[in-house]
């Protein structure tokens, strides 16, 4: 958990308030029963077994229990956790020799109890190790970032889509060029230097970096370590408002891009979104706006038509037809980020029949809007990674256009968004009921403004069920389930968020 928070001791507390005691009552009980038995001398040996089997059953729960992510044992981890043990062994090793034998055992079981405690107060200490080791990696990074003045870096932003316009733009622009693009969900500053120590070579001509950001300020400390020339901000929305604090700072973050970029550089921003559109220009920098919707956008995407293979939309540029093109991907979400990939392709001569052939053979992007078909007959639409409104309520209007029988939704709800994400969970909930004939909600508590926005539409509650957790829905799911249903799988949270 600590490492699914990023080592972050506040994010880690915080999860640690919320989930200590329902996930370790029964351990908690019997430990305490040991301690309290030992001070007062009271069967002690019976004490000290009945301690152990309550801290094996504890260690026995943690090792057992399923997880969406695993630990991964990185150098950092493994510093981490024998750090911590260190400490421990330090510490148990001051009890014994100092406390008296009477409150020995009260002690230890204490101890036992702040075992967070010490992961906490480890990570403190190595702060100071982790970030001059920080430091020297992300300063041979920029070395060779400067080593190459020949590398054309493209910088990709925005509140959600940024993953999907790094893949696809990534296989547009090979079709002529040695193309390298941050892995997975590299966004970080950490991530990206990792890229460009392990990835980036010589023969590479472009260098595709995915930049995300919690905060004002994560930005621009990618900007200084890669140097884009171009910036693509694909969404400026609400998304990590719990970090950012308002959308207002959201904006500013994610402008940092653009802000960033050099005097003959290129920014292209997705007019679809408010705080995109009302941001002043940035004056040194040379603007592209793109859109579905506003007609003053220098790109377009018009004429769409969903098919038994997909979609067809032609691309246009300043009110000219550039090309149509052909993709089995779904979704306005994809067409828009197709379509700031092929403004960007054109910009660098990528001739319209390759782009048009890389266009129509992309694959979808994991977990994005994936299409799926199960042995069953069963239509998967796996758009289970971070979802936002914008994105639900497009992968809604695909559901309800897709062909099939019953339409059925598996989600948890959003996260990260603050003080609004009750309402804007409710408003997910009444969009559901207007475009779904069966919902699954995955958490009893998680999901409680999407009950009620279900029971605001009237939805029938025979057409309801809460699940558990995501296992109890798809057994839940395997019952009322028949082939030719469509099933969209919308957000799916990590192991931080179980209730």
């Amino acid at each position: 958990m600590m490492q699914l928070n990023s080592y972050r001791n506040s994010r880690y507390w915080s999860w640690t308030k919320k989930n200590f005691s329902q996930k370790f009552v029964f351990s908690i009980l019997l430990m305490a029963i040991a301690g309290v038995l030992a001070l007062l001398k009271i069967a002690s040996i019976p004490a000290y077994l009945v301690w152990i089997f309550g801290a094996g059953f504890g260690a026995y729960r943690l090792l057992t229990e399923k997880h969406k992510k695993k630990l991964a044992f990185t150098r950092r981890a493994k510093t981490l956790f024998f750090t911590s043990i260190g400490l421990f062994v330090v510490a148990n090793t001051a009890v014994v020799w100092f406390v008296p034998a009477q409150f020995t055992m009260l002690t230890l079981v204490l101890m036992d109890f702040m075992a967070f405690g010490w992961l906490i107060l480890a990570n403190f200490v190595l702060i100071p190790v982790e970030q001059r080791i920080a430091q020297w990696y992300y300063a041979d990074a920029r070395r060779i970032i400067k080593s190459m003045p020949q590398l054309k870096v493209i910088g990709i932003t925005g509140s959600y889509g940024k993953t999907s316009v790094k893949h696809f733009l990534t296989r547009i622009l090979s079709e002529k060029y040695n193309v390298v693009m941050t892995p997975g969900s590299y966004n970080t500053p950490m991530g990206v230097t990792i890229t460009i120590r392990n990835h980036i070579k010589p023969i590479h001509e472009i260098f595709v970096c995915e930049m995300g950001a919690k905060q004002i300020g994560d930005i621009k400390e990618l900007c200084n370590l890669a140097h884009p020339q171009i910036g693509i901000l694909t969404a400026v929305a609400d998304q990590h408002l719990d970090t950012f604090g308002s959308i207002e700072n959201i904006q500013k973050g994610k402008f940092e891009l653009i802000d960033a970029l050099p005097k003959d550089g290129v920014g292209y921003l997705n007019f679809d979104y408010e705080y995109v559109k009302n941001h002043s220009p940035i004056a040194h920098v040379e603007n592209h706006a793109y859109s579905l919707h506003q007609p003053d956008a220098d790109y377009q995407a018009r004429d769409l038509q969903y098919t038994a293979k997909g979609m067809q939309f032609s691309v246009y540029h300043k009110n000219e037809k550039v090309m149509e093109l052909e993709t089995k991907l779904m979704g306005e979400a994809n067409m828009s980020n197709i379509l700031v990939c092929c403004a960007v392709a054109l910009r660098f001569d990528v001739p319209i029949k390759n782009i048009q052939f890389a266009v129509k053979n992309l694959q979808p992007v994991k977990h994005r809007m994936e299409l799926k078909r199960n042995p069953g007959g069963i239509t998967i639409l796996d758009d289970a990674f971070n979802s936002n409104p914008a994105g639900a309520k497009m992968a809604l209007n695909v559901l309800k256009q897709i062909e099939g029988g019953q339409k059925v939704i598996i989600t948890p709800g959003m996260i990260e968004l603050a003080e609004k994400e009750y309402e804007l969970n409710k408003v997910l909930g009444e969009q559901i009921a207007e475009h779904v004939d069966y919902a699954i909600l995955v958490g009893p508590k998680q999901t409680l403004p999407i009950q009620e926005g279900l029971k605001n539409k009237n939805y029938p509650e025979d057409r309801l069920y809460i699940a558990r957790n995501l296992t109890d829905a798809n057994q839940h799911l395997m019952k009322i389930a028949k082939a030719g249903d469509v099933v969209l799988y919308e957000n799916d949270l990590p192991d931080t968020y179980n209730e």
